[in-house]
C-alpha cells in the first residue's frame, strides 16, 4: 500500500454513541436481576411442564399462564403504570424475553403479546384506546395479536389487499379480506388489523366479539406448534371510527416502526433459545460415553461447544447495545412522534440482530443435535423439539433475506447522502490486535462500498451484492459490540478475572475479520470489470498490514472446558 493512509469511515457502522453509552448485559443492577429469576422460576414451574399439551392446542392452558404471567407484570414491561404497567424499558423487555425463549411454544405466543400485540397502543393509542386495552392486555385478561401477512402479500406486507371502506355516515368503517398465518388467532381477544383505504394503508382495532369477524382452523405447523396459527376472516365487519389506530392512511409508519421493536424482541428470544441448546449440549457431551470416554473430552466437540458459546457472547452484546441506544431515544424528552421519527433510523440495527441472532440459534441448535448424534434425531430427547421450533426464526418478521436487502438498502443510502466515502479517521499500530481488525474490516466495507457506488450496479436487483453489504455490515456491528463490552468488563474487573470474555472476543474479531475479507474480494471481483484494475484492487487487499494470527484451538479448548464446567452458558 506505499505510504498511502488507511482509513475507514465511523458513520456507516453505527449511530454516533462513545463506548461509555453502550449497555452491556452486566449493566443490569440487583433489581434488573428480580426481574430475570421470576422470568426463570415462570418458565421453569409454570411453562415447561406444559410445553407438551401446548404443542396439542391446549389453549386453555396457555390462557391461563397468560393471566399468570400478567399477574407477575411480566405481560407489562414496556405499558406505562397509568395503564396498568410497570413503565420499564427495551433492555429490560428484551431480558424477559430471551429468558421466556426456554419457553418452547409458548414463547412465540408471548412474545407476540408483549410485542406487536401491545406496542402499537403504547406508541399510537388514543388515551381513550389505551385505557381501554392496555390494562386488560397488561394483566393477561385478554390476548393480542397483529394482523399484517395475507395469502398474497408475504415479504411484500404492505401491498394489503384487505380493505376498509367508510360507511355512507362517515361512523364507521367496513373490513373485508383476510390475513394469514396469525399468530395467537384462536386465543386473541383484540387483533390490530391493517387495511387499504382510499387514503393508504391504516391500522384498525378489531376485538373478536364483532360480528362478521372468525378464524380458520390451525394450521398444521412443523414446529411451534403450541402456538395458535390461523387465518383471520374478516367480512363485512363494522369498526367504529374511534378503532383506527394512529392515522388513517399512515399504518406503514404503525407497521415498520412495530416490526422493527418484533425484530429486536425475536433476537432476545432466539439469544435464549441459545442457551438452553448449549445447555442440553453441554449435559449430554458430559454423560455420554465414546471409547470409554466422554465426549467432551474430544476436541471436535469442544471446538463445537466453544463455537456455540462464542456466537452467543456475540448476539447478546449485539443485541442489548440495541436495546440500550433505543432506550436512549425513548428516555429523552422530545415529543412521542419524534421519539418515534427517531426509532425508525433504527432499523438496521434492529434487521441486523434479527437476522444474526436466528442465524446463530439455527447454527446452535444443529450442533446441539450432532453432538447428541442419533439420540438427537428422537423425540424423547429436547434438541428434536428446538430443532423443530427454531426453523422459523429466519422467516418470522421478515424473512433473513428481506432483512438483508433493508440493511444493504440504508447502508448505501447513507452512503449516497455523505456524498460518498468520508475518510475520517488513521489506522494506528499502537492499537491492539482486535481493534486493528475493527479497523482493517471497516477500511474493506469502505473500499467496497466505494467500489459499489462509483459503478452504478443497483444492488436491490443484483441481490447478491445486497446480500454481502449487509452481512459486511452485521459482523463489524457484532465485532465491535464485543469489543466494548469485552473492554469495559476489563477496565471495571481487570484481565484475570475477564480472561473468558477476553478470548471469546479474539476469536470473535479474527474470524470475522476472515469472513468480511472474503466477501469484500467477492464483491469487487464482481464491481470491477477491468481485469488490470481488479488485480490492483485485490493486491491492495492482500497487502494489508495485518495482525499476526493466532492459535484460535488452544483458546476454544480452554472456552470449552470453562464452560463444560459450569454446564451451561457462562461469561
Amino acid at each position: 500500500m506505499g505510504k498511502e493512509e488507511l482509513r475507514w469511515n465511523e458513520p456507516f457502522i453505527s449511530h454516533h454513541e462513545s463506548a461509555a453509552e453502550v449497555f452491556t448485559p452486566e449493566d443490569f443492577n440487583e433489581e434488573d436481576q428480580l426481574i430475570l429469576k421470576t422470568t426463570e422460576l415462570f418458565v421453569k414451574n409454570e411453562v415447561t411442564p406444559l410445553i407438551e399439551s401446548i404443542d396439542q392446542h391446549d389453549h386453555e392452558n396457555v390462557k391461563k399462564l397468560f393471566q399468570a404471567a400478567g399477574a407477575l407484570g411480566l405481560l407489562g414491561i414496556e405499558v406505562p403504570e397509568e395503564y396498568g404497567g410497570l413503565s420499564l424499558n427495551k433492555k429490560l423487555s428484551g431480558l424477559v424475553a430471551e429468558k421466556m425463549g426456554a419457553g418452547g411454544s409458548f414463547s412465540v405466543s408471548f412474545n407476540i403479546h408483549a410485542g406487536v400485540g401491545t406496542l402499537p397502543y403504547v406508541y399510537y393509542g388514543t388515551e381513550e384506546q389505551k385505557h381501554k386495552y392496555l390494562p386488560k392486555l397488561a394483566a393477561g385478561e385478554w390476548i393480542g395479536a397483529y394482523a399484517l401477512t395475507e395469502p398474497s402479500a408475504g415479504s411484500d406486507a404492505l401491498n394489503a389487499k384487505t380493505t376498509a371502506v367508510l360507511n355512507e355516515e362517515g361512523t364507521a368503517w367496513i373490513l373485508n379480506g383476510e390475513k394469514q398465518w396469525i399468530t395467537n388467532a384462536q386465543v386473541a381477544d383484540v387483533y390490530v388489523v391493517f387495511a387499504k383505504t382510499t387514503e393508504g394503508m391504516t391500522a384498525f382495532i378489531v376485538e373478536r366479539s364483532f360480528e362478521g369477524v372468525s378464524v380458520g382452523p390451525e394450521e398444521k405447523k412443523m414446529g411451534i406448534k403450541g402456538s395458535s396459527t390461523a387465518t383471520l376472516i374478516l367480512e363485512e365487519v363494522s369498526i367504529p371510527i374511534e378503532n383506527v389506530l394512529g392515522k388513517v392512511g399512515k399504518g406503514h409508519r404503525v407497521a415498520l416502526n412495530i416490526l422493527n421493536m418484533a425484530r429486536l424482541k425475536l433476537a432476545f428470544s432466539n439469544i435464549g433459545t441459545s442457551k438452553q441448546a448449549l445447555k442440553l449440549a453441554v449435559n449430554y457431551a458430559k454423560q455420554r460415553k465414546q471409547f470409554n470416554r466422554p465426549i467432551i473430552s474430544f476436541s471436535m466437540i469442544q471446538e463445537k461447544i466453544a463455537d456455540m458459546a462464542i456466537s452467543i457472547y456475540g448476539a447478546e452484546s449485539a443485541a442489548y447495545r440495541t436495546a440500550g441506544s433505543l432506550d436512549n431515544v425513548f428516555d429523552c424528552a422530545d415529543p412521542l412522534d419524534d421519539r418515534l421519527r427517531e426509532l425508525a433510523t433504527y432499523a438496521s440495527e434492529c434487521a441486523i440482530n434479527k437476522v444474526n441472532c436466528s442465524e446463530v440459534l439455527d447454527r446452535i441448535v444443529d450442533e446441539a443435535v450432532q453432538i447428541h448424534g442419533g439420540y438427537g434425531y428422537m423425540q424423547e430427547y429436547e434438541v428434536e423439539r428446538l430443532y423443530r421450533d427454531v426453523r422459523i426464526n429466519r422467516i418470522f418478521e421478515g424473512t433473513n433475506e428481506i432483512n438483508r436487502l433493508t440493511i444493504a438498502k440504508l447502508l448505501m443510502k447513507k452512503a449516497d447522502q455523505n456524498g460518498g466515502i468520508r475518510l475520517e479517521t488513521q489506522l494506528s499500530k499502537q492499537e491492539n490486535r482486535n481493534k486493528q481488525f475493527i479497523q482493517l474490516s471497516k477500511w474493506l466495507l469502505n473500499k467496497t462500498l466505494k467500489a459499489l457506488t462509483n459503478s452504478g450496479i443497483n444492488i436491490q436487483q443484483e441481490q447478491e451484492y445486497s446480500r454481502l453489504l449487509a452481512d459486511m455490515k452485521k459482523e463489524i456491528y457484532v465485532v465491535e459490540s464485543v469489543d466494548i463490552r469485552t473492554k469495559k468488563a476489563i477496565q471495571k474487573n481487570g484481565k484475570e478475572k475477564e480472561r473468558l470474555k477476553e478470548m471469546m472476543t479474539n476469536v470473535i474479531c479474527e474470524e470475522s475479520f476472515r469472513r468480511i475479507e472474503e466477501m469484500a474480494v467477492s464483491v469487487l471481483s464482481g464491481v470491477v470489470s477491468d481485469e488490470a484494475e481488479r488485480k490492483l484492487v485485490l493486491e491492495e487487499i492482500r497487502s494489508l498490514p495485518l495482525p499476526l494470527f493466532s492459535n484460535l484451538f488452544t483458546q476454544k479448548r480452554e472456552i470449552a472446558e470453562r464452560i463444560a464446567d459450569h454446564e451451561k452458558y457462562i461469561v
